[in-house]
Order: structure tokens, then C-alpha cells, then sequence
């Protein structure tokens, strides 16, 4: 398992020329025009995801943690078969879970099953975990993402039933927002950039 926290200290140095990602626009707290529904993803680093999703329109909240896997109160140390996952709280007023999908499949890598970018490993795969409800919706926009032929490969991202949904460590919360500097160079670093855009052919 890579540690990030000390890979983020060693990428600082060996980013510094590389121009960081925007940063995720604060969604204002406006109240919901909806329902507040939840979606759960993973997509690799969950620092990365709590910072791109956040940044969606709609997007009320968004927690990194741990679900999938075989033990109770995984920690960062200890998740066993557990994937890095993001729990998404949204306004249903003002996104579908639809659109929320559609907006999750460019972030990630669906062609890896075998981790994301520099993270490497079944902690860092990719999957989209779903109610009984959210299940039909979830495959079909799988099924629109590979009939689309917008992906330069096979897509290999699970749809998969949801489990408890452990949240990680106060420390990786909020990762993007309150260290910057590391978590900048510790995406250049890891190249999650330059992969999505020739996966997804931009």
C-alpha cells in the first residue's frame, strides 16, 4: 500500500514545475431544491475524488472512507478487501443520480482494475456501489459509457452492491482543501491528469 502522506512530502519537490489541478469550486450552502439522496463511488484515491466530485453542481457534500472489504472500522492501516471510496451527498433538485453518474465515469480510469494511476493495488480500484433502487440506472450509464466508444479501452468498472460505508480518518478528510501544496504535487506526480485525458481521447 502506498503511503501518500509521505509520497505527498517527496512530490512536492518533484512537481514543483508542474502546474497544479483547479481547485474544486465550493459548492455554496444553499438549501436543497430536492431530495438529498447518496451515491457511493471509488476511483482510486479518495483524496482525489472527495476534490473532483465536490466540485460538481448539485453536490452538497462529499466523505472519503472505506466500504466493500471484510473487517468492521477499517482505518487506513487496516481495510482488508475494502476499497477508497467517496460517499456523495446531492440535491436531487438539482442533479439526477443519472447526471451524477455521468459526470463520475470521466474522472476515472474505467480500463485499470488493477488500481488507478501511481496507486496501485484493490484498495484503489474502481467501482460504483449501489441500492436495489440505483442498481438499473448505474448499468445502463455503464452500458451508455461503452457504447459511447468514448473510452480508449475496455471498461472494467463493477457495479456492485452497496455495503457499509466506514469514513476514514479526520485526517485524509478534506485532504485537497486543507493541505494544497501536497496534494497538488502529489497528483502531477501521480500523472491522474495526463491518463484521463488519453483514456478519455481529449
Amino acid at each position: 500500500m502506498i503511503r501518500r502522506s509521505i509520497l505527498a512530502s517527496f512530490f512536492l519537490l518533484v512537481a514543483a514545475a508542474c502546474s497544479p489541478p483547479a481547485p474544486a469550486t465550493a459548492q455554496p450552502q444553499t438549501p436543497p431544491t430536492g431530495a438529498v439522496e447518496e451515491a457511493v463511488f471509488a476511483g482510486g484515491c479518495f483524496w482525489c475524488m472527495e476534490h473532483d466530485m465536490g466540485a460538481i453542481p448539485g453536490v452538497i457534500s462529499v466523505e472519503s472512507g472505506y466500504t466493500g472489504g471484510r473487517n468492521e472500522n477499517p482505518t487506513y492501516e487496516n481495510h482488508p478487501g475494502h476499497y477508497e471510496a467517496v460517499r456523495v451527498r446531492y440535491d436531487s433538485g438539482r442533479i439526477s443520480y443519472r447526471q451524477l453518474l455521468d459526470r463520475y465515469w470521466p474522472l476515472v480510469d474505467p480500463t485499470d482494475d488493477g488500481g488507478q494511476f501511481c496507486d496501485r493495488g484493490s484498495s484503489y480500484r474502481t467501482a460504483i456501489f449501489v441500492t436495489a433502487t440505483q442498481r438499473a440506472e448505474a448499468e445502463a450509464s455503464k452500458r451508455a459509457i461503452i457504447a459511447s466508444e468514448r473510452v480508449n479501452g475496455r471498461v472494467l468498472t463493477p457495479v456492485l452492491d452497496a455495503a457499509t460505508f466506514w469514513p476514514a480518518e479526520e485526517y485524509h478528510r478534506d485532504y485537497a482543501r486543507r493541505n494544497p501544496a501536497r496534494y497538488a504535487a502529489y497528483r502531477a506526480a501521480c500523472g491522474r491528469d495526463r491518463v484521463l485525458r488519453q483514456v478519455w481521447r481529449r
